[in-house]
């Protein structure tokens, strides 16, 4: 967390110079906060409230819950000022919306028309909702622009009982394009706390259309414990299973533990850490299936439940 406070400027001067307000942070980066050249990092969203997120996580499992708003409210606070800027008022509609121009985490969508991926949807509803709760720990006024983002942001794109991958993705799940890269639909729910954004059947629906459809070579090691903990956030353990032990490309962990996705990346430590969210997960939610196969004994784990 001390990172981001170190690029902290960097980061308001990338979104002054845009025209939003607040913090901007990069997504691939050097020691000194500057965004490497891309021409899809710069373009992509989804690791703007991950700050929060990190903040939360820090003031849920402290002891001293005082210093840790104090010690990081100036970064959540700009994250969540960014994240309001960004989003833009559908007048038409009476709705707030995201993007064009963006790249969603599934990287292979068109940044020119990309609007409405679903993750970024409830990410950008929780961070907001979360920002505020930080304004009431700390006897701070609410801001105003943040409950209306929350109250009127775009639902999650839905068509044939399957959420889409964007709203302007129709063929989602019949266009090979579409069926690659990471699965980020799953994320929803799972990655993400429970929201009222998310529909759990229509969720369950998508996880097994994924299954069926999706282009496991093109996905990547922390698809699958993702693709887990959503099933495993339904109470669908066993397909929680099929996921964290699929047999595919990129699921791969060699004997010195690193998970191997290519000759040119033999080490990816999001896969890695992805396992091990996705067993702790399952263990305390008790998503092991109870078929026999399965002894589980656990102790001292934690996992962020909103």
């Amino acid at each position: 967390m001390n990172y981001y406070l170190s690029i902290f400027d960097n980061a308001k001067k990338t979104a002054e110079h845009q025209g939003y307000d607040g913090v901007r942070w990069p997504k691939m980066v050097g020691p000194d906060g500057r965004e490497s050249p891309s021409t899809v990092g710069t373009y992509l969203i989804w690791q703007q409230p991950h700050v929060i997120f990190f903040a939360e996580l820090l003031y849920k499992n402290s002891l001293n819950k005082e210093e840790i708003l104090n010690k990081y409210k100036k970064l959540v606070f700009a994250t969540a000022d960014f994240m309001a800027s960004y989003a833009w008022f559908d007048n038409i509609n009476n709705r707030y919306s995201l993007g064009p121009v963006l790249i969603p985490a599934q990287e292979s969508l068109k940044l020119e028309t990309t609007v409405n991926p679903p993750f970024e949807l409830v990410y950008w509803y929780w961070g907001l909702k979360t920002a505020q709760e930080w304004k009431r720990r700390l006897s701070l006024d609410p801001v105003p622009k943040w409950s209306d983002i929350t109250e009127k942001i775009s639902e999650l794109p839905v068509q044939d009982g399957l959420y889409l991958c964007s709203e302007d993705t129709k063929d989602s799940y019949q266009n090979p394009r579409y069926l690659s890269d990471h699965p980020i639909v799953a994320g929803v729910y799972g990655v993400m706390p429970k929201t009222k954004m998310v529909d759990p059947v229509i969720l369950g629906n998508s996880l097994d259309t994924i299954m069926e459809k999706w282009n496991w070579k093109t996905t990547w090691g922390w698809d699958f414990p993702m693709l887990a903990m959503s099933a495993a956030s339904i109470g669908r353990g066993e397909q929680a299973i099929d996921f964290l032990l699929m047999d595919a490309p990129k699921n791969r962990y060699l004997l010195n533990g690193h998970n191997y996705q290519d000759a040119r990346l033999a080490i990816y430590l999001p896969g890695n850490g992805g396992l091990l969210t996705a067993v702790v997960k399952m263990c305390i939610s008790k998503q092991f299936p109870n078929n026999g196969k399965w002894k589980v004994k656990w102790e001292n784990l934690n996992f962020y439940v909103d």
